[in-house]
């Protein structure tokens, strides 16, 4: 007798990369990814990291989405601005995983989606990320691939970010397509006053800024061509 309900993947989302097949999918035909917390009443809510999924992701270099074991090829699936400081809180994906989620998530694949904090106040925040987070939604997405990565201090009680290599390659994308240039550089240019905001919090006022600028030129040789 079947007991649990059977969902279907969800009709014009791309096929399932081998790696993502034996994830369970919600009600809306979404695949849930591995790193979607568990709550007290057993629900599970996409918004919400497991943060002791993301201290085993890096530990033992398990995908971010599938939780299977990465080998090689490190993908982060990262916004335009993340791009530029190389740094992100979320562990790396298979470069399948990767691809899949920045072409098929809700949230990345519509530029005008906003994200429902509905609720979130009212969760303990242990699985809140540590970092500067843009309220936005960047409107395009980086699939950023490097042979490794570091993880470096942030705050207090251990938290941290990760500081991602040098790309061997950035895949873009918006609207679940391959994005256009002058579509990640809109991103670019509209989330950069949100970082010089940061910048101007810092003691050394121009060392920031110069620095935020030298990450910005480097991050442009990245962009699609023209």
């Amino acid at each position: 007798m079947i007991t649990e309900p059977i969902y279907a993947l969800r009709p014009g989302l791309p096929p399932l990369p081998d790696h993502m097949k034996a994830l369970p999918l919600d009600t809306r035909g979404l695949p849930i990814p591995w790193f979607v917390a568990t709550l007290a009443d057993g629900s599970r809510d996409f918004r919400i990291a497991d943060s002791a999924k993301r201290q085993r992701a890096v530990k033992s270099n398990l995908c971010w989405v599938c939780g299977n074991k990465v080998h090689r090829t490190f993908a982060f699936v990262v916004g335009p601005m993340c791009v530029c400081t190389r740094t992100t809180s979320e562990p790396p994906c298979h470069v399948d995983c990767a691809i899949w989620s920045a072409q098929a998530c809700p949230f990345l694949s519509r530029p005008r989606m906003r994200r429902n904090a509905k609720g979130l106040a009212e969760i303990d925040d242990v699985h809140a990320a540590p970092g500067l987070h843009l309220p936005r939604n960047p409107g395009a997405t980086g699939v950023y691939l490097t042979r490794g990565y570091k993880l470096f201090a942030v705050g207090r009680n251990h938290q941290w970010l990760i500081r991602m290599g040098e790309a061997t390659m950035v895949y873009w994308f918006a609207e679940g397509r391959p994005a256009s240039r002058a579509e990640v550089q809109a991103s670019i240019d509209s989330g950069l006053p949100l970082l010089q905001a940061e910048a101007d919090k810092e003691a050394d006022k121009a060392g920031a800024h110069a620095e935020l600028a030298a990450c910005v030129a480097r991050a442009a040789q990245l962009l699609p061509a023209a």
